[in-house]
């Protein structure tokens, strides 16, 4: 009786155990995400994007939020990892870049949401296309 329980008690933790190794490798540990191989789930220009957060930031962020999109815009300005497009979109890249300011180019990346603070919407993991 007593090997009994031992064993039902070790069979009930090794599947305690099991489970709490799925949950925590397969849904919180995902790899990355390569945004610059993700398909842009929308192109649009900058201005477009500003004037849709601030007329709607619910629906603009159901939309828009963590997405891959391309943005459409002239440089205002830039430094060595950091680009702002006219219009109020900021995107961060992970390596160094040169624009120009006045150019214009289509930047693709991940929307992680409008700044209110600063009244733009900020991209993050952004790759300059062609």
């Amino acid at each position: 009786m007593k090997k009994r329980k031992i064993l039902i008690i070790s069979g009930i933790l090794m599947l305690v155990f099991a489970a709490a190794y799925y949950f925590y490798f397969g849904f919180l540990y995902k790899d990355a995400r390569n945004i610059e191989a993700e398909q842009p789930a929308y192109t649009i220009t900058a201005e477009t994007l500003v004037k849709d957060y601030e007329t709607d930031r619910v629906k603009a962020n159901s939309k828009y939020l963590n997405k891959t999109i391309v943005v459409l815009g002239n440089v205002n300005e830039s430094d060595s990892t950091t680009l702002a497009l006219a219009g109020g979109v900021s995107c961060s890249f992970d390596a160094a870049l040169s624009a120009q300011t006045g150019e214009q180019i289509k930047v693709k990346g991940r929307c992680i949401g409008f700044d209110e603070l600063f009244g733009e919407v900020k991209l993050d993991q952004c790759t300059i296309n062609q």
